[in-house]
């Protein structure tokens, strides 16, 4: 009795691995497969009445941040892009969010030296106190050698502070 059953599956086991009319899967109607033709990529968005795509209208969203009480610390990394600028810094306030460092003046070079802002959401019920650590905010954006033209370093501002660190 063992052997039969055994047998029966290991048959049954084999035959389901190859694409033949012997496999069981196939027994009761074969899927057969169709292609769509379409002349839309979906990997394009659509263009809204103005001519933008969705992707670019919704980023387009005005940026209402409020710069960051104290700047802590600012490194600076070579990459191949450019440089990797990543700031800590310390806000007013709890629950601030969205931090972002925005150029000042476009990401014009003054005297040699680009200056950045520190900037974050302010939340809806701000709860004041606590240490710092519990205030740090981090960020980090990658600024290209095209930024960066004419730049010996970057000044990163906060509202009671600036640190200004050396372009390697």
């Amino acid at each position: 009795m063992r052997a039969p059953v055994l047998f029966l599956l290991t048959a049954t086991l084999t035959l389901s691995a190859c694409q033949s009319r012997w496999n069981p899967a196939n027994w009761w109607g074969a899927d057969r497969e169709s292609t769509v033709q379409t002349d839309v990529n979906p990997l394009i968005p659509e263009q809204t009445s103005d001519g933008q795509s969705f992707s670019v209208s919704q980023e387009q969203a005005q940026y209402i941040g409020v710069p960051v009480q104290r700047i802590s610390r600012v490194e600076t990394h070579r990459v191949p892009e450019g440089q990797l600028i990543l700031v800590v810094g310390v806000a007013s306030t709890h629950g601030m969010h969205d931090v972002r460092l925005i150029a000042r003046d476009g990401g014009s070079v003054e005297s040699g030296v680009l200056t950045l802002d520190l900037m974050a959401l302010p939340p809806s019920k701000p709860i004041i106190g606590g240490s710092d650590i519990t205030r740090q905010l981090t960020s980090a954006t990658v600024l290209t050698d095209q930024q960066l033209a004419g730049a010996r370093s970057i000044r990163i501002k906060g509202v009671e502070n600036s640190i200004d660190q050396r372009i390697r």
